[in-house]
């Protein structure tokens, strides 16, 4: 635990600094260690919900949050958040889930490091209906595996085109924080993982000093863009490992 917690510690810090919350690596981490599946989910969304807290609030801030833009998908996520995260999986199901979703969120930020350099956006009108689709889809999923859907949905608000750079990373931490929160809330209708929970504290501890300390010095020397394009080598790194021990 001592090891994971530092680990869980400089990710908090790293993430917290780009205004990221870092589900997708608290899941590949957790994978590694193997930690009892079923409490995947509660960790990583606690911890993202510690972790973006601070960025949301600067983020509102500094009035750069469009909420024409956040509240549709909001609208779509949560109450599929919710639901995808009260919903209980045999383990084989869930490593399957979690195989296809690592895998998919790793290709994501493959292409969202691409679009950090990106000059001169054109900014598009996404429509309300396909907007809640779109956020109903990743607000069900995140919930099952236990992220807060940001990974998701930022990469796909870059390649609509949907708004500036600030105004999606903005979107996108407001994104993870509520809907990280109703995960958390469909996690605790488990008897299960009640039961477990407490037993990680020393993760949520140091997450929360790690959040702290990277929302405060707000590091420049790792960009958006090399803090994507590491995430996701390293999550399609841990996705390939699991798939090849699903295989066998």
């Amino acid at each position: 635990m001592i090891i994971l917690s530092i680990l869980f510690f400089i990710t908090a810090i790293l993430y917290s600094s780009v205004g990221f919350g870092g589900g997708s690596s608290y899941l590949a981490l957790m994978l590694i260690w193997d930690i009892p599946y079923y409490i995947f989910p509660i960790i990583a969304l606690s911890c993202n919900i510690i972790v973006v807290s601070g960025n949301s609030v600067n983020y509102i801030r500094s009035k750069n949050i469009d909420l024409k833009l956040l509240i549709p998908y909001l609208i779509g996520s949560v109450p599929f958040a919710f639901f995808g995260a009260s919903i209980s999986l045999e383990k084989s199901l869930f490593e399957i889930i979690l195989f296809f979703i690592l895998t998919s969120a790793g290709v994501f930020l493959f292409i969202e490091s691409k679009s950090f350099s990106k000059d001169g956006i054109e900014i598009k009108k996404i429509s309300n209906p396909l907007s809640i689709l779109i956020g109903s889809v990743i607000g069900f999923f995140s919930g099952i595996v236990g992220i807060g859907g940001g990974i998701f949905l930022s990469p796909i608000l870059f390649l609509m085109k949907a708004g500036y750079p600030k105004q999606i990373a903005a979107t996108a931490s407001l994104f993870i924080l509520i809907n990280s929160i109703f995960g958390v809330i469909g996690q605790f209708t488990k008897n299960i993982v009640l039961n477990e929970f407490l037993n990680y504290w020393p993760l949520f501890l140091t997450v929360f000093i790690g959040g702290q300390i990277g929302n405060y010095l707000n590091i420049k020397f790792i960009s958006n863009k090399t803090l994507a394009l590491m995430t996701s080598l390293l999550v399609i790194f841990v996705a390939a490992r699991m798939g090849f021990r699903l295989l066998s």
